[in-house]
C-alpha cells in the first residue's frame, strides 16, 4: 500500500528475528523507506538480506549500533534492551521508538480491525493463549492465537479474523504506548528478565501497560501484583479476578470439582455459571486451572458461552516442556517441565506433585531460589543437579533442605542428561514423580528449553526400554545429607 501515512516514511528496523524481518516486509509493501539493522551476519542473515532488498529494503549486517541517517522511527525488536547503543541514539535524538506490538496497533484497518484479548504475565502465556484461541474457535469465532506464538501480529492485522488472542511479553510492552484490547489479563508476577529493564518496577510498570481504558481488566486475585495493577487501571470499563478459591462475585473460581463464573452472569451476587470440570483441564495442575480460568475470563468478556469454555479446554492441546507427562517406569511418574525456567514457574510445578526427586539447574540469570527451596523443601525426595549455577541450587538445598539427598552432576557432555535421569531414578520411589523443573535457562548446555526437555524425554524413554537406572561410574559425586 502506497499514499498512505507509511508512504516515504524512513524507518529503521532494528534485529531481524522472526518479528523484526516481519516489520520490515509490512513496512516495505506499505511505502516506506526502511532500512533494517541486524548486528549478526552469517549465511541465513545474508539469506534474509537477499529477500528483503528485492522488496526495497536496505539490509545492514553486522554493525547492529549505529542509527542510520534521516530516520525518523524505531521499530526495536524485543530482545533488543533499551541501553542498546543504536536505540540510546535515537532515544537522544528524540527519534520515537516503538516495539513490532505498537507497531501492528497502528497498521489495524480504520474498519472492522479484529479487537485484541490480550495477556501477559511471568508465566503461562502461552498456554492461555492458546487455551483462550480454543475457546473462541469453540464459540463459532474466526480466532488466532498471535504475539509471542504463531503468526507475527504485524502480519496478522492485516488478515481478516473476528477477534485475536495476543500473548505480549514485558519487553513488547515496554514498547508500546496506545493498545487498547477490549480485555486484557496479567496472569501473575514475579521476578523476571530484571537485567532487560532495570529493576522489578519497571518490570512491573511494563506488565500494566496491557490496561486500556474503556477495555475489561481481568487481574489474579491470588497474587497482590496482578491485583494491584488491575485495580491502578485507569478508565477500565470493569474488574473482573480469578481465583482458585471459591470465587465472590465479579470472580471466576473453583467449587468442589467445578470452573465457575460469578462475573458474566445476571446477577453475580447470587447466580454462578458452570463453566468446565477440573478434569477438563490437561494437563491437571493448579497453576494450568488457574490458566484455563484466566482464559474463561477474556473468553466470557467476549461473549462467549459457558458450553464453548467447556469445548475449548477438551479441544486444547497442551505444548510440550509444559508439565509434561513422558512416561511411568518402575511405578515412577517421569514428567518433563523444561518450560520452568525460573523460580515462579518451578514453583508452580513443584507444587503440583509429591513426592518428588526434583532435576534442576542451568542458568539462573541472578535470581534468588531460596524461597522455592524452603516452600518446597517438604515434597522432596532428592534432587539431581546439572548445569552451571547448580551450586547456588545446592547452597539452597544445604540451608533449608539439609535432609534431602542431593547429587550433583558436573557433566555437560551430550550424554549428561541420560546421567541425570539415571541419577534421578535411583533415587526414586514407586509412588514418586521425577520432574525436570530446571529454574534456571538452558543455554549453558543446550541451544533452548525445547532442546534440554527432548534430551530428558531420550532418556527416560531409554529408561523405559530397559537401560539402566543406577549411576554408573562417573556419573557424578553423590552427597546424601
Amino acid at each position: 500500500m502506497t499514499n498512505g501515512p507509511w508512504d516515504g516514511r524512513a524507518v529503521c528496523v532494528a534485529g531481524l528475528g522472526v518479528s523484526g524481518r516481519a516489520a520490515a516486509r509490512v513496512l516495505a509493501e506499505r511505502g516506506a523507506r526502511v532500512t533494517a539493522v541486524e548486528a549478526r551476519d552469517d549465511a541465513d542473515r545474508r539469506t534474509l538480506a537477499a529477500e528483503l532488498e528485492a522488496l526495497g529494503v536496505a539490509v545492514r549486517l553486522g554493525d547492529g549500533d549505529a542509527l542510520p541517517d534521516g530516520v525518523e522511527l524505531v521499530v526495536t525488536s524485543p530482545g533488543w534492551r533499551p541501553d542498546a547503543p543504536l536505540l540510546a541514539a535515537a532515544a537522544a535524538a528524540g527519534i520515537e521508538i516503538i516495539g513490532e506490538v505498537e507497531l501492528a496497533w497502528r497498521l489495524r484497518p480504520a474498519e472492522g480491525a479484529a479487537p485484541w484479548l490480550a495477556i501477559t504475565g511471568t508465566d503461562g502465556k502461552t498456554t492461555v493463549v492458546r487455551m483462550l484461541a480454543c475457546m473462541l474457535t469453540a464459540a463459532g469465532h474466526d480466532a488466532l492465537a498471535v504475539g509471542n506464538v504463531g503468526t507475527p501480529i504485524v502480519e496478522a492485522v492485516a488478515e481478516k479474523h473476528d477477534v485475536l488472542a495476543v500473548e505480549l511479553s514485558s519487553y513488547q510492552l515496554h514498547w508500546s504506548s496506545s493498545l487498547a484490547p477490549a480485555a486484557a489479563a496479567v496472569l501473575n508476577i514475579a521476578p523476571d528478565h530484571l537485567d532487560w529493564h532495570g529493576s522489578m518496577e519497571a518490570y512491573v510498570e511494563a506488565k500494566g501497560k496491557i490496561y486500556a481504558p474503556g477495555g475489561v481488566a481481568v487481574h489474579n486475585a491470588d497474587d497482590p501484583t496482578s491485583t494491584a495493577l488491575a485495580e491502578k487501571a485507569a478508565g477500565a470499563a470493569r474488574r473482573v479476578g480469578f481465583t482458585l478459591r471459591v470465587p465472590r462475585p465479579g470472580e471466576l473460581g473453583v467449587v468442589e470439582e467445578l470452573l465457575v463464573d460469578r462475573a458474566y452472569t445476571a446477577d453475580p451476587a447470587t447466580e454462578a455459571a458452570e463453566l468446565a470440570a477440573l478434569a477438563d483441564v490437561r494437563p491437571f495442575a493448579p497453576h494450568n486451572v488457574a490458566n484455563a480460568l484466566a482464559a474463561a475470563a477474556l473468553a466470557r468478556a467476549y461473549g462467549v458461552p459457558p458450553e464453548a469454555v467447556r469445548d475449548g479446554l477438551r479441544a486444547f492441546v497442551p505444548d510440550p516442556h509444559r508439565i509434561q507427562h513422558v512416561a511411568d517406569v518402575g511405578g515412577v511418574a517421569y514428567v518433563n517441565d523444561s518450560k520452568a525456567t525460573q523460580p515462579h514457574a518451578a514453583a508452580a510445578s513443584l507444587a503440583a506433585y509429591e513426592p518428588v526427586v526434583w532435576i534442576a539447574g542451568g542458568l539462573l540469570k541472578g535470581l534468588d531460589v531460596d524461597d522455592l527451596v524452603r516452600s518446597s523443601a517438604a515434597r522432596l525426595r532428592g534432587v539431581v543437579l546439572m548445569g552451571r549455577d547448580r551450586h547456588r541450587i545446592a547452597e539452597a538445598l544445604s540451608r533449608h533442605a539439609p535432609d534431602v539427598p542431593v547429587v550433583d552432576v558436573a557433566d555437560t557432555d551430550t550424554g549428561a542428561m541420560e546421567r541425570v535421569v539415571n541419577e534421578a531414578a535411583g533415587l526414586a520411589r514407586p509412588g514418586d514423580t521425577v520432574l525436570l523443573a530446571p529454574v534456571g535457562a538452558s543455554f549453558d548446555m543446550f541451544a533452548n528449553y525445547p532442546a534440554r526437555g527432548d534430551a530428558f524425554i531420550a532418556a527416560v524413554e531409554r529408561l523405559a526400554a530397559g537401560g539402566s537406572a543406577a549411576a554408573r561410574p562417573g556419573d557424578g559425586p553423590r552427597s546424601a545429607r
